[in-house]
Order: structure tokens, then sequence, then C-alpha cells
């Protein structure tokens, strides 16, 4: 790879230990990957914590959080110290909601060290976002910017709808990218590899949220890691839509950018989206797609009894919280089921000044920060059944929790945790 001087001053160690092994791990990482330089970056977003049992446990045992961030974002087996972080920097989502452990089945003990690693990650200048949507809360990086980014939701989505460039980066690449400012120059940094390979033509209207996650699951697994091109869209998505799309196509494929013929920025028509090349395949989306992709978030649901109803994955906007609250206000969820909502902590401070959290509340849910049911691992004792408007969330969520999941609209899920029974069809 070829370095700059600045670059080789900090592999040479003038700017530390911590910094060298961050340098050390990115020209490493770098060469793998046959990048012929490193890019600077001032936007990152990574995870740093050591909410898992098995960091909780390594944590304890080897010295604290420096030691968790040597050898898991570093890739050092030596402890060293760690610096402030170089460029902006913020937390991804957390393991659990400290405000709701007991609800969480979370202990204590585990509650204290997040608290350690908050206070940890904030002293080396670490914002805590703690979202798997940091640009719905401030860091929305603008077309053309660099950056560092970890969550697969979140890539699509500042890739494809911002127009801002990274990759799918990892625990490591982000932890190195906070001490240098630097990531390797390659995949969807470099203007040629943003291009479109495959057409999707839509042949039926996606104007509902449902709609846009069901379209988003079926195009990832027909694409997989490839760069879809969707023409046809006859409804301005807003960004819930694009949100559960892209979190949706990250999913059931591995999609880390897309193009909206006439919507995203790189795709003001179809010839800019490919460029110079003609597409790899044209395919189409129709009814008998529509129906292929209900069917396969929906393959682990057999019961009807509702347990656990579950939004917000990605974790829900202010307007989400206000969607559901229309259809919360004034009724009361079934004993038997739980209703839990999920955002991120300052979307939720102002959802309590909105009275949203006193409404949401009043029906018997709960609206929790920091995590997800699938990312914390975090599910009422008991439940056997959950229902979700997330086809992300519905393609994890029987995977890891082995619960039966039902797909639906955010009113169907709703619906369902008051009656306590799902009865959701397909449209």
């Amino acid at each position: 790879m070829k370095l700059r001087d600045d670059e080789k001053a900090m592999l040479a160690g003038d700017q530390g230990p911590a910094v060298q092994k961050a340098m050390d791990l990115l020209v490493r990482y770098g060469a793998a990957l046959d990048a012929e330089c490193l890019v600077d970056t001032r936007n990152v977003a990574g995870t740093i914590g050591a909410t898992t049992p098995f960091l909780r446990q390594y944590a304890d045992q080897n010295g604290g959080m420096d030691a968790v961030f040597s050898e898991f974002n570093l890739d050092s087996a030596e402890w060293v110290k760690i610096p402030p972080v170089k460029v902006s920097s913020s937390h991804l989502q957390q393991g659990i909601d400290p405000r709701h452990a007991v609800r969480q089945g979370i202990s204590q003990d585990v509650v204290r060290l997040y608290e350690t690693g908050q206070a940890y990650s904030s002293s080396l200048g670490v914002q805590p976002l703690n979202t798997c949507t940091p640009y719905q809360v401030g860091n929305v990086p603008v077309k053309g910017e660099h950056c560092a980014w970890m969550e697969s939701s979140a890539v699509i989505y500042i890739n494809s709808v911002l127009g801002a460039r990274t990759n799918a980066e990892g625990r490591e690449s982000t932890g190195a990218a906070m001490l240098t400012g630097k990531i390797p120059y390659w995949g969807l940094h470099i203007e040629q590899n943003r291009r479109g390979t495959h057409l999707i033509q839509l042949d039926i209207d996606v104007s509902t949220t449902a709609d846009w996650g069901l379209l988003g699951y079926w195009v990832g697994e027909q694409v997989q890691d490839r760069i879809p091109v969707i023409q046809g869209v006859s409804h301005q998505p807003n960004l819930a839509r694009l949100k559960h799309f892209g979190a949706a196509a990250a999913s059931s494929g591995g999609v880390e950018m897309y193009h909206l013929v006439g919507v995203t920025p790189e795709a003001q028509t179809r010839e800019q989206a490919f460029g110079a090349s003609p597409p790899l395949a044209t395919m189409h989306f129709g009814k008998a797609e529509r129906r292929w992709a209900y069917e396969q978030v929906n393959i682990t649901a057999r019961d009807d009894e509702i347990d656990f109803v579950m939004l917000g994955c990605p974790h829900y906007s202010l307007e989400q919280l206000w969607e559901v609250c229309q259809l919360l206000e004034g009724q009361r969820l079934s004993p038997n089921t739980e209703l839990w909502i999920f955002t991120a902590a300052s979307i939720k401070q102002l959802a309590d000044v909105a009275g949203y959290t006193r409404i949401i509340e009043q029906a018997g849910g709960h609206l929790m920060t920091d995590t997800c049911s699938a990312i914390g691992k975090v599910v009422p004792t008991g439940t056997r059944v959950a229902a979700v408007d997330s086809a992300k969330q519905a393609h994890y969520l029987p995977a890891i929790m082995g619960i039966q999941t039902w797909f639906g609209s955010t009113a169907e899920c709703v619906q369902a945790a008051i009656e306590g029974r799902w009865k959701g069809v397909f449209r």
C-alpha cells in the first residue's frame, strides 16, 4: 500500500502504541483487500463496548475496557492504553436498555458494566448515540463524504439515500479508524464501484412501509451483494420506508447500496445509475414476487396467539412513534401480550416531551432504547410467538431466539398486541 507521510509516522509509532497498532491493522486490512491506499475519514460509527457475556468476562479478567479495545478493536494481544479518538466517532447500539434491565432479564452486574463502558467510551470522545440509526439523531454525512460505519442497515442507508461513502466495516476497522482518521480506499469509496449492476422493474405499486420491506427482502435475495437499480417507483418513499427497504435487502442478501431511479442522489436517471455498463440482468417485481417475499418472512410462523410484539428494527423515528400512538391511544393491550418499541435515547427524550411515551405506557407497552431484541437477545420470558413490522427482524429473530415470528404492517402488529392474536393477512 502507498502510505502518506502522516500515515507512515503513525505506523512507526510516533503517536503512541495504540495508534501504531491501529495503523498496522488498517495496513494489513487494506493489503488483504488489495486497496492501493488509505482515505481520510472524519465520520466513524462503530462499537467499543463490552455488553456480551464473553466480553464482560474478558474485561473483568484482563484489565478492563482498554484491554477489550486492544484485543477486539485493534487485534492486539498486548494491552495498550487507548487515547482519545482523533475524529468524530459515534457508538452504535448496545446489548441492553439499563432503564428496563429487570424487564429484559438483565442483572445489575451487567448494568454496572454497561455504565462503566458508557463512561469509558465518553472519556475517549465517542458520542453515545447507542443506535443502529445514527442518521436519525444527528450523524448525517453528506454526499461524497468518506465514512467508516458498521451496521448493515445504516451502511446501506447512508450510501444510497445520502450519497455518503462507506463499506460495511467491522468492530476492528472502525476502532482503528477512530484513532487514525483513516480507512482503506476500496469498494464503495471508489466512484466506479458505486454503479448499478442489476435492473429491477416494478410492475406493481410499492407504497406502504410493509411493501418496501417485502420489496427489499426479495431484492436482497435476488442480487445478494450487488447493487440493484429499481425503476418504476410510483410513490415517493419517506425515511421509514427507505430505512426498512435497505434493512431488509441487507438481511436477505448483502446489499450495501442501491439506486432508486429519480429518487436517490446518484440515480437521477437510469443511465446515471448504471454509468457506461449495461445491467447484468433485468428482473421484474410483481404480485408473485411480493407473495414469495411475504411467505418467506413468515416462514416460521404457525400459531396465532401472540406473546410479544416488537417494533423498532431499525430503531423507530419520531414520526413512526407518532403513528403508533395514533393506533394505541385509548386502547389497552392484551394481558397475555407484551409490546416493546425500540428507539434511540435522544428520540425517546422527544417522545417523552411529546406525550408519546405516556400513551404507549398507558396502553401497557414499553418504549426502550439502546438495543433491540435480536441484537440484545432480549424478549419477554416465555415468548413463543412474536409479531414484527420489520422484515429484517423477522429474518433474524427466529434464528437468534428460536421463536415463531409473524411479519405484517405496523397496524396489524399493534392490533395483535391489543387482541393477543395475529389477524394479519397478505394484501
